[in-house]
């Protein structure tokens, strides 16, 4: 039996494992990837939006070269706080349901190895979005060479790269394409960056427009993707571009799957899955969520900056659940 198992070894899966182990507990945190693997995932020479301190957690200070830490950084701090506090991580371990018996969740999982389950009164799941982008359901979408991640730019010098999309993972990916040497587009269905773009960033990718470094078409949308061109829709007019890759960097959504089979419901405007806001448990006792999932449709509203102070209030909460049974 396992007092609590955290489903997710991102920054906010840690942070609740971290706040478990400072109040007593001992954690099982299991992952389906690498530890971080949705950090992992990020564009190599990637920066974080927020400063070291921002992305703290269990008190262990986060010493950074440059005032916005960047991704090799996060990646070595977050793995000296799961040494520091000695978590117990079961890594490349995917869970494949969550069943309820009785007052216990039985929690399935897969390895190489093969299949293994746990049993626990306590769940927290913190998957994340990062592994689920959102599709844009055209003809061409399944070729090897359209990407939903990005990672560097060296591969695609010389190539003639399409970059779907106007917001940071876009307007990061271009930019880093253009410095690898590649001949970049960018197609965007608005007719402007919005305002979440990065302050720091925003003059950069309008300058690079402007002077013709990199090729932006505005208000419009991909209707197929060829082996060696893209087909475009922009204002009612369809024309083609030759292409040799294509960066979708169109958004990620949760997987909330689990959590309805287990009986949480969904808001049905914002997706964010009926819990409490003080204390992270779902409609099912001793079912809890933290990090990203916490943020339904709109990714952008939870961060690593307050998704890791998720981990605090479900503990809380567990503590006092467990003091009103002993009582």
């Amino acid at each position: 039996m396992e007092e609590l198992i955290i489903i997710g070894a991102g920054p906010c899966g840690l942070s609740a494992a971290v706040e478990a182990k400072r109040r007593g507990f001992n954690p099982l945190v299991i992952e389906k990837g690498c530890l971080l693997q949705s950090v992992y995932g990020f564009p190599v020479h990637m920066k974080f939006f927020s400063t070291p301190e921002l992305l703290e957690i269990g008190g262990v200070p986060f010493i950074s070269t440059g005032e916005k830490p960047n991704r090799l950084e996060a990646l070595k701090y977050y793995r000296g706080v799961a040494k520091a506090y000695d978590l117990r991580i079961h890594l490349y371990e995917k869970v494949t349901g969550i069943d309820r018996e009785g007052e216990n969740f039985v929690v399935r999982t897969e390895t190489s190895a093969g299949k293994q389950h746990y049993v626990t009164p306590r769940v927290v799941v913190a998957t994340g979005y990062y592994d689920t982008p959102n599709r844009m359901d055209i003809p061409g979408e399944e070729l090897s060479k359209v990407h939903h991640y990005y990672k560097d730019g060296h591969p695609y010098y010389g190539l003639d790269a399409l970059v779907i999309g106007g917001k940071n993972s876009a307007v990061d990916a271009a930019l880093d394409l253009y410095h690898a040497g590649a001949k970049v587009t960018m197609a965007y269905r608005r007719g402007a960056f919005p305002n979440s773009v990065k302050a720091w960033v925003k003059p950069v990718i309008e300058s690079a427009i402007e002077k013709g470094w990199i090729t932006m078409h505005w208000n419009t949308v991909v209707r197929e993707i060829r082996e060696n061109e893209v087909l475009l829709e922009q204002e009612g007019n369809l024309f083609t571009l030759k292409n040799d890759v294509v960066f979708a960097m169109t958004g990620y959504r949760p997987q909330t799957g689990m959590l309805e089979k287990l009986g949480v419901g969904l808001d049905p405007k914002t997706g964010v899955p009926i819990h409490d806001p003080e204390t992270m448990e779902t409609e099912v006792p001793g079912l809890y969520i933290a990090g990203v999932i916490v943020a339904g449709n709109d990714a952008n509203s939870i961060f690593i900056e307050n998704g890791r102070f998720h981990g605090g209030k479900i503990v809380a909460h567990i503590e006092k659940e467990m003091r009103a049974t002993t009582s």
